[in-house]
């Protein structure tokens, strides 16, 4: 997929778009529409958030949100996205080019945005946590100490799968830490779900290990294979209900492997929200993943529409654009992007692109065959 290269420096809208036949289209419409509900979803709550990034709950309770608008913190147009859209983006570019999991090329895919603002909405980086931004210093430090030895140069390595890098030598993808917990890899998840929808232990798997390279901390690694598999649940047209009752988890506890969940993750699994009212009960739109997760579930559980779940991710404050990012991946795949409301969708900015990589990830994820290799990394 050409158009999705990474050294493409044309705006995602400028970007040249090739669609998958409408054959490949027609399999499963109500499957499709969950599919492009999901990145849809995370990019609308993203765009919708980002003009009160970092806004504390209290301003927000005397100027609410109530539409996708711009300015703010950093003074977007409407519609335009952060970077947590950027990263999922990122993410599922590499997806669908390399056609497999592929953490180095997802490395090179976040490095090439933090460093040229490859898929974001401006041309340039303008907002990256610190977690990512360390990680990635560290990857391009380590492709530097790699290309020395292999006398190679850095852009050379760039363009090398991970196999092909693994084939010169012992090259540590994961450039993080125990204690990184931030909310960065569950707001770009979404891509790996679906890529890995007809094979759910190795999607929950993937969710994992897609979240070691940047985020260390097992809670943020748990709280991605967790989220993956309440993904999973909404894309196959499960209620609700389902998807949210306490005992989730542990019907579906094979699907896992061998290791448990987090405790404070499984808290969250177990229903932790529910018994919660809001702010005022404890629920925050922070950008630690445990606080984060437990609210983007909140919003889901005690709304009844993509909406008003969206907004009430925001107005809880602070980390406005990555909670209702993640509120909506789930939200989009539960309820679909017919139903997301189509004012949000016109305003959302390179939307046609965001559509194309959805249905790129249908077309490539019903046609993916597990591999050897796949087989071999299961071990959780």
């Amino acid at each position: 997929m050409e158009f999705l290269s990474f050294d493409d420096r044309r705006l995602p809208h400028e970007m040249q778009l090739f669609h998958p036949s409408p054959l490949e289209l027609s399999i499963d419409r109500d499957k499709l529409n969950r599919f492009m509900g999901s990145m849809v979803g995370l990019a609308v709550g993203d765009a919708l958030g980002a003009s009160s990034e970092f806004r504390p709950h209290e301003y927000l309770v005397r100027n609410p949100i109530v539409d996708m608008i711009g300015g703010g913190t950093w003074g977007l147009p409407a519609g335009h996205w952060t970077d947590d859209t950027s990263m999922a983006l990122c993410l599922a570019s590499s997806l669908i080019t390399m056609k497999i999991y592929d953490p180095y090329n997802q490395m090179v895919r976040y490095k090439r945005w933090y460093q040229q603002g490859y898929l974001s909405s401006v041309g340039r980086c303008f907002d990256i946590g610190n977690a990512i931004k360390q990680s990635l210093n560290i990857f391009q430090s380590r492709q530097n100490q790699f290309a020395y030895r292999l006398r190679f140069n850095e852009r050379q390595l760039d363009q090398f799968s991970w196999k092909q890098i693994q084939g010169y030598g012992e090259f540590d993808v994961n450039c993080s830490s125990e204690g990184v917990a931030g909310n960065g890899a569950l707001m770009r998840l979404a891509p790996i779900p679906l890529f890995f929808y007809r094979y759910p232990q190795l999607a929950i798997e993937y969710a994992g290990r897609s979240a070691r390279l940047t985020h260390g901390d097992r809670k943020a690694i748990d709280a991605c294979r967790f989220y993956a598999a309440l993904i999973l649940s909404a894309l196959h047209g499960h209620p609700k209900h389902f998807i949210l009752r306490p005992d989730f988890y542990d019907s579906h506890r094979k699907l896992f492997g061998r290791m448990d969940l987090h405790p404070e993750i499984l808290q969250i699994a177990r229903g932790s929200y529910q018994r919660k009212i809001g702010y005022e009960g404890g629920i925050r739109g922070s950008g630690y993943v445990v606080q984060a997760l437990e609210a983007a579930l909140w919003a889901f559980y005690t709304t009844n529409s993509f909406e008003q779940g969206a907004l009430a991710a925001v107005n809880l404050g602070d980390d406005t654009d990555t909670t209702a990012a993640i509120y909506g991946q789930l939200a989009g795949a539960f309820y679909g992007c017919n139903q997301i409301d189509s004012k949000w969708k016109d305003k959302l900015y390179a939307r046609q692109l965001i559509v194309c990589m959805s249905q790129w990830l249908f077309t490539l994820a019903n046609k993916y065959k597990m591999t050897t290799d796949d087989q071999s990394t299961i071990y959780y």
